[in-house]
């Protein structure tokens, strides 16, 4: 074979080559979306837990039903951590424009996401902060709010949130380490303490709380009772 039968050999086995990436790549992005469908009788995992078990890191988590779960955990977290969630579609617009008018840079952006994006961040994506990420993050959360029940949902994050320092995933596991009792049985004021601690659980120690998390959980107990609507979205969507 002459030299133009070899460049133009390796040029075509180069191309096939991208191909076959660029085919892996799509199915890759594409398989969130295949799976979501599954979550709606199938218990998930997030990708922590995962990477944790793999790195054989401890993990603690105890699945249980919303109905199994302290009434007042699900309305509190939902104070704390989405007060539209029963009213958008997995995107909070408002939310996000409040929170990029507050930062210059995306490491200086807090707020924005809704529990349903978090849920899509768990299951599907990774931690940190980054455009490529958030550009992932928006359409699954938009696919997974139309797949999925608000319920179903919340049930999802109530299970993966990460809710202690030593791989301790859930409610149920939040609730023992925190006050050796299960999520059932957790008073209106346990279950803000536990709210509060989500957006840090590796500082934040509902067990032992200082008095900025004393506050904050106080503030919630005091918002759950001016919340109609969510308990109203939340009895709903039974």
């Amino acid at each position: 074979m002459n030299q133009s039968g070899k460049k133009q050999g390796f040029t075509h086995a180069l191309w096939r080559a991208l191909r076959w990436v660029v085919l892996a790549l799509l199915a890759l992005l594409l398989l969130p979306y295949l799976i979501t469908p599954l979550y709606s009788f199938i218990n998930p995992v997030s990708t922590t837990m995962l990477s944790r078990r793999l790195s054989g890191a401890r993990v603690e988590r105890h699945f249980i039903p919303i109905v199994r779960i302290s009434p007042a955990l699900p309305l509190t977290v939902i104070i704390a951590e989405d007060g539209r969630f029963c009213s958008h579609h997995g995107i909070d617009l408002t939310e996000i424009r409040e929170a990029i008018a507050e930062a210059d840079e995306m490491d200086e952006m807090r707020g924005g996401s809704t529990i349903t994006q978090q849920v899509a961040k768990n299951l599907f994506l990774w931690q940190g902060r980054s455009y490529v990420r958030k550009a992932l993050e928006f359409p699954l959360a938009l696919w997974i709010d139309l797949i999925l029940p608000k319920r179903r949902i919340l049930e999802i994050y109530l299970n993966i949130a990460e809710w202690g320092p030593n791989g301790e995933f859930g409610a149920e596991a939040g609730a023992r380490r925190a006050f050796g009792k299960s999520a059932q049985d957790l008073s209106r004021y346990e279950a803000a303490l536990l709210a509060a601690v989500l957006p840090n659980p590796a500082s934040r120690n509902a067990r032992q709380p200082g008095s900025g998390l004393r506050r904050l959980a106080g503030l919630y107990v005091a918002r759950t009772a001016r919340s109609p609507a969510a308990a109203a979205c939340l009895r709903r969507s039974h």
